[in-house]
């Protein structure tokens, strides 16, 4: 979003992709069977400072709130804020405001989302639009920033696709998956480069040293997870420069039903965690 201040797009990212929940695209149905029944959900994230690389933050703190709705036939609802502030020394305190909402089709053929990012005082920079899947294509209709239509190649998924896919991955005993992936962000037209890294699962036994409400909730001690890391890379630098630095990277227990705790978002210089601070189970609407 905000060149300099890459917490918030890295947090978008997070809450459209890390969180996100939906069926592949392509033979979504069968993914999605072996996958289970998704959880809605609402969660709150409390955020701090890690480590700084470089010196150049001082402290940072900040919360997410994400909320999660939908099913296979209706698709699936999200909805996120993120207040989040640096302090990076001298009394400059730069404090960011990010919210989104956006929907997606179950059988990954259309996207819609808003964004809206406020830094400081700054007036708001929002972005409009919708994505459809047609044929080996994807066709982008922006509103805003500026009326646009541009299309993407087909192999492009939405965020709660590549969610998906990772946990299939996940559940196939795959280490590394790579995906392109196009969520709306900065100025609704950059798409990017993944890569995921899927550690062994972790059963639902283990103990486990720092506890959450989503570990200590009932629903959830029966649910595999795995830890993950996935790496966001500009896709027209690569094409460019052939740069292989990520632009960040972020990490997460990820449970079989979608939800996500103990995350970890480094953007190079440095480094945030967000630690689960409230889990609230919704009722999810039956398909019919």
């Amino acid at each position: 979003m905000m060149q300099g201040f890459r917490i918030s797009r890295g947090v978008m990212a997070l809450g459209a992709a890390a969180l996100g929940i939906a069926a592949l695209g392509t033979g979504g149905e069968a993914v999605a069977a072996a996958s289970g029944p998704f959880l809605s959900h609402q969660a709150l994230y409390d955020l701090r400072l890690l480590k700084s690389r470089t010196n150049s933050i001082n402290s940072a703190r900040g919360r997410i709130l994400y909320s999660f709705s939908g099913n296979s036939c209706e698709g699936y609802t999200s909805d996120f804020r993120q207040v989040s502030e640096l302090d990076s020394g001298e009394g400059k305190i730069t404090l960011s405001d990010l919210r989104s909402s956006s929907w997606e089709d179950a059988a990954g053929k259309s996207y819609r989302f808003k964004i809206d990012a406020r830094m400081n005082n700054s007036d708001a920079s929002p972005v409009d639009g919708m994505a459809e899947r047609d044929g080996d294509h994807i066709k982008v209709k922006l509103k805003q920033p500026v009326a646009k239509t541009f299309t993407l190649d087909g192999s492009v998924v939405f965020p709660t696709e590549q969610i998906q896919r990772i946990i299939a991955a996940a559940k196939q005993g795959k280490s590394v998956l790579e995906l392109t992936v196009y969520d709306g962000s900065d100025n609704g037209e950059k798409v990017y480069n993944t890569l995921s890294v899927i550690g062994q699962a972790i059963p639902p036994d283990r103990t486990i040293a720092s506890p959450d409400p989503s570990t200590t909730d009932e629903r959830m001690k029966s649910m595999t997870r795995w830890p993950v890391t996935v790496s966001y890379y500009d896709r027209d630098s690569q094409n460019k420069e052939g740069e292989q630095t990520p632009m960040y990277a972020m990490s997460f227990e990820l449970f079989e039903n979608g939800v996500s705790r103990s995350l970890v978002l480094d953007y190079n210089d440095f480094v945030i965690a967000g630690a689960l601070g409230k889990f609230d189970v919704r009722d999810t609407k039956p398909c019919n």
